[in-house]
């Protein structure tokens, strides 16, 4: 069992910066990647940025050189840092840990937070 408690978000204007936080407690060992997702009102849920333990990344192309995704050393805790906001950001973000059992690889769980809004006004 993982759970992820979220923290950040708000309203700021565009151009502006926020971070977004994500902490991971329970069974954090078996997290492989951990990441950030997006839901803007009548769209469906997209990827914003992710991370593995190997530190790679996967970044949207519409957030590429604005949003930097990070982990800290303990590895419990991921950032999003977003930069040059858009009113187009504006969305509900989530964060998301995929975990892999550590014998039995094919046995994945995902756990989402419990999301935070972001709004980006003009």
């Amino acid at each position: 069992q993982v759970q992820l408690v979220e923290s950040g978000g708000g309203l700021v204007q565009a151009g502006g910066s926020l971070r977004l936080s994500c902490a991971a407690s329970g069974r954090t060992f078996s997290i492989k990647i951990m990441g950030w997702y997006r839901q803007a009102p009548g769209k469906q849920r997209e990827l914003v940025a992710t991370m593995d333990t190997a530190g790679l990344t996967i970044y949207a192309d519409s957030v590429k050189g604005r949003f930097t995704i990070s982990r800290v050393d303990a590895k419990n805790t991921v950032y999003l840092q977003m930069n040059s906001l858009k009113p187009e950001d504006t969305a509900v973000y989530y964060c998301k840990a995929h975990s892999v059992h550590p014998i039995v690889e094919a046995v994945v769980d995902d756990y989402w937070g419990q999301g935070t809004q972001v709004t980006v006004s003009s």
